[in-house]
């Protein structure tokens, strides 16, 4: 075939196709999500279908537009996944004196620092925020215990006790 009748964009490479993202949850396990962490997820697929995608899609550069949609697109499907599989737990409707899912728990360390964590699910996990997935260790040795109670947390240097000063729904 003559060169005359091919795309410049023909030659370039074949981007090997991304590997599909494992799910970060374990088999059988729920994908509980908070309802701001659902709506937070839902308008972030709707901002890539909508705006992300064909603005991508449509820009004059065809370097690595290919892999560009690709990423775009393992991100969009990822979301639809755990949107669909999402068990949304809105938070207790009377006070709550446990800690449950959604919970912004404030925890006195050994050290007598506090920190805050809030558990939330694990497509909402926010380490800077202080935002643990209910699967972390942590929330594991916080959840169900309650104010003024004292959990074990293991670290790597060392067993830490906390105390749980403060909690809070959002």
């Amino acid at each position: 075939m003559s060169k005359a009748f091919t795309r410049e964009s023909d030659d370039l490479p074949d981007w090997p196709a991304l590997p599909r993202q494992p799910s970060p949850l374990p088999p059988g396990a729920k994908n509980y999500l908070t309802p701001d962490g659902a709506q937070r997820l839902r308008e972030e697929l709707d901002r890539l279908i909508q705006v992300e995608r064909p603005r991508v899609a449509a820009s004059p550069h065809e370097g690595d537009i290919k892999r560009q949609l690709q990423v775009l697109d393992q991100r969009i499907g990822h979301l639809q996944q755990s949107l669909h599989s999402a068990v949304v737990v809105p938070p207790p409707v009377a006070p709550e004196d446990r800690v449950r899912f959604g919970a912004t728990v404030t925890v006195r360390e050994g050290s007598g620092g506090e920190s805050r964590y809030r558990i939330v699910g694990v497509d909402e996990t926010d380490i800077d925020r202080g935002w643990v997935s209910w699967l972390s260790p942590i929330a594991k040795a916080l959840l169900n215990a309650r104010v003024g109670q004292r959990v074990r947390f293991k670290l790597p240097s060392g067993d830490e006790e906390l105390e749980i000063v403060g909690l809070a729904y959002e």
